[in-house]
């Protein structure tokens, strides 16, 4: 069984244990926040959004429960979310480097990357692995460029820019710079480890467990480093939050927040850093959580 990752490439699902995702013994102390990773995660195995979580979402909102997605995704990417966020929510985007506003696509808030720091990435990276070895592309707030051979699984956007080199067609911040090696995809866990020695210090690499993919973002940029900035902006604390994640991306995030949840199809190492095991995201993990919580934060006010 494959699903998309978030970047839109392939990606094989973990196995479920059996056994895993009984929804028993959630806290009973409310969240002032829930922040939820998307695809594999509140989203189902086709990337929809199911009835009942669109209804927990709403059901949330109706209990005045702040919920934020935080995802590897672009911001180009959220427009199927519009009908269920009533018309605003946020979304932290590209492992935490932009804030954007769900219900107008606009981004309010981005750390990206320079072009002279894209370059020197990407010289380094041909370095290590040639040229013919290793494709970029480039998300930033103003759209996506590639260069000619970087392979995309969904359709390239119209309008994008290309090159043989994506340090030449460049025309803002980089948000993400996406690295797809030509290599076996088997050996991606590999290639990322790979990667981030390459890049050392001068970016951060994401693992969103697709195969032969790697995904750099400026330093310091992580999902749990952009979580905690925009909580911060909420007066709310890491103890009130609770997240749910099911790829190595969603780790630190996972650690950051009061709460740990997996949902049950996760990587066996997000399982082990959860706090709690969740239905799988085909059985509305997420809207489990969502509707405990709602009903959590609706009880701490009788």
């Amino acid at each position: 069984m494959t699903r998309p990752a978030d970047d839109g490439a392939p990606q094989v699902a973990p196995t479920v244990p059996p056994g895993a995702g009984h929804a028993d013994d959630l806290p009973r102390t409310p969240p002032r926040l829930v922040a939820t990773d998307l695809d594999g995660t509140l989203l189902r195995p086709d990337g929809t959004v199911s009835a009942r979580t669109a209804a927990a979402l709403a059901a949330a909102e109706d209990a005045g429960l702040a919920v934020v997605f935080v995802t590897a995704r672009p911001h180009r990417w959220l427009a199927d979310l519009q009908p269920h966020v009533a018309g605003h929510g946020v979304a932290l985007c590209a492992n935490g480097a932009s804030v954007v506003d769900v219900g107008t696509l606009q981004v309010l808030e981005q750390h990206g990357m320079p072009a002279d720091v894209v370059a020197d990435l990407a010289a380094r990276i041909r370095a290590r692995w040639g040229a013919d070895h290793v494709h970029l592309a480039a998300e930033g707030a103003d759209g996506f460029a590639h260069e000619h051979r970087f392979l995309s699984e969904h359709a390239v956007p119209a309008g994008s820019r290309a090159a043989a080199r994506i340090e030449d067609v460049l025309s803002g911040p980089t948000l993400k710079l996406l690295v797809r090696t030509s290599g076996d995809p088997r050996d991606g866990a590999a290639f990322v480890d790979a990667l981030v020695d390459v890049v050392g210090d001068l970016a951060v690499v994401a693992d969103s467990g697709a195969h032969g993919l790697g995904e750099i973002s400026g330093p310091g940029v992580t999902k749990a480093a952009g979580l905690a900035r925009w909580a911060a902006t909420q007066g709310v604390d890491a103890a009130d939050v609770w997240a749910v994640g099911d790829a190595p991306n969603d780790l630190p995030m996972l650690a950051w927040a009061g709460t740990a949840f997996a949902v049950a199809n996760a990587y066996p190492v997000v399982r082990d850093a959860a706090d709690h095991v969740l239905p799988a995201n085909a059985d509305d993990g997420v809207a489990v959580l969502l509707e405990h919580a709602a009903t959590t934060v609706r009880a701490s006010r009788a």
